[in-house]
């Protein structure tokens, strides 16, 4: 006996009463198959529907050879019948997205002639694949076009005809269909091959919104949400904006350009500072200590660009130069460069003496040690390196 598919009959069956056919393990639980069911099973790129089964969870359901399988956590009585309920919040929210779905489809394939290619829907938003480019502009004219067929509230009809009949019917589909065609009819705006449960009238998917777009193996991916996942994207962004226009004292609808005079003003203070870390570097040179040999510079606030800077220099004027940056708390970090020493060496002893870590090649090693100031002091006066 093969199952009655009720999400057929009517999508807004969310409670009925049905019987178990079989009851069968299966790895991490259960594959039980009823006499009926509204839960819809993956397909037309929609998620499972998720519920319950009188008291055990549905987690996933497929189709497989024709029969539609719940897959559950623990197993029930075959012959006994359950109430089933059906996780409804979740199935509208995927009933207005695939119908905003549609309409976006039919919309760009009216106005431009592209052909959807590929459709996924994850948990609150779906990406849509059309087989060419568009730009923003012309994406803000699908979406004014999409919800103006929102608010006429047209009539969507889901439909099996006749094979016999199919020929007369000019509808979308991804792939060549002879068979069992269920198709979905959006009055006015278009006419799709589609098995997903879908909602009544168009004026119930809300709001459809194209959040963004990317090229695509040569035509374009949007990103967009519909109804209650429109609403909340949209309630999400408005608290930031409002916390942002708060926090900058401006009107929300200047944000944008106040941000940007920030962003601006940040990058000029940004180079005045880079300028300024520089010239304390510079200006440290006079600074290095030289002893049999080496120079070596202690300081409590260098960045990694200044150690080279002073670095550099040093090892210009002797035969290896050793720049540390720390405190003894948090350890010091430290760049040592040469011309004449071999640097793998260097590390190794510095590394050995100073209870540190690093490396490097060529003429320059950086790393970091857990010594204190005055071990450093005592080492670097009573080494020589040759």
């Amino acid at each position: 006996m093969q199952t009655v598919k009720l999400f057929f009959e009517d999508a807004y069956i969310d409670k009925f009463d049905a019987t178990v056919l079989s009851c069968e393990p299966v790895k991490n639980g259960y594959a039980i198959i009823l006499d009926k069911t509204a839960f819809f099973p993956e397909g037309g790129g929609q998620k499972a529907d998720e519920g319950f089964i009188g008291s055990v969870k549905v987690s996933d359901v497929q189709e497989v050879d024709g029969e539609i399988i719940h897959y559950c956590s623990q197993s029930l009585r075959d012959g006994e019948s359950y109430s089933c309920v059906i996780d409804w919040e979740k199935r509208f929210s995927r009933m207005q997205n695939h119908s905003g779905e549609h309409i976006v489809s039919g919309v760009v394939h009216s106005m431009f002639g592209y052909d959807n290619v590929g459709f996924h829907m994850e948990d609150n938003y779906v990406t849509v694949d059309f087989s060419g480019e568009l730009t923003r502009e012309q994406l803000d004219e699908v979406e004014d076009k999409s919800n103006r067929a929102v608010y006429a509230n047209y009539k969507i009809n889901c439909f099996f005809p006749d094979s016999s009949e199919l020929d007369k019917y000019d509808y979308r589909s991804k792939l060549e269909l002879t068979e069992n065609v269920r198709l979905v009819e959006i009055e006015n705006t278009d006419l799709c091959a589609c098995c997903a449960p879908h909602v009544r009238a168009t004026g119930e998917i809300g709001v459809i919104k194209i959040l963004d777009f990317m090229r695509h193996r040569g035509g374009v991916r949007i990103v967009m949400k519909s109804g209650y996942d429109a609403l909340s994207d949209y309630r999400e962004k408005y608290k930031s904006v409002y916390e942002i226009s708060n926090l900058l004292s401006a009107k929300q609808e200047a944000v944008s350009d106040y941000v940007k005079r920030l962003q601006d003003e940040l990058d000029s203070v940004r180079r005045e500072y880079n300028q300024f870390r520089l010239k304390v570097a510079d200006n440290d040179k006079r600074n290095l200590v030289f002893n049999n040999g080496i120079s070596y510079f202690i300081t409590d606030c260098y960045d990694a660009e200044m150690m080279r800077e002073v670095a550099n220099y040093g090892m210009q004027k002797s035969n290896l130069c050793l720049v540390f940056s720390g405190n003894d708390d948090a350890g010091y970090s430290y760049i040592a460069g040469s011309l004449k020493l071999d640097m793998k060496m260097v590390a190794k002893t510095v590394n050995g003496a100073l209870a540190g870590r690093g490396g490097g090649r060529d003429t320059m090693i950086q790393g970091k040690v857990s010594a204190k100031k005055d071990e450093i002091i005592n080492f670097v006066n009573a080494t020589v390196f040759e």
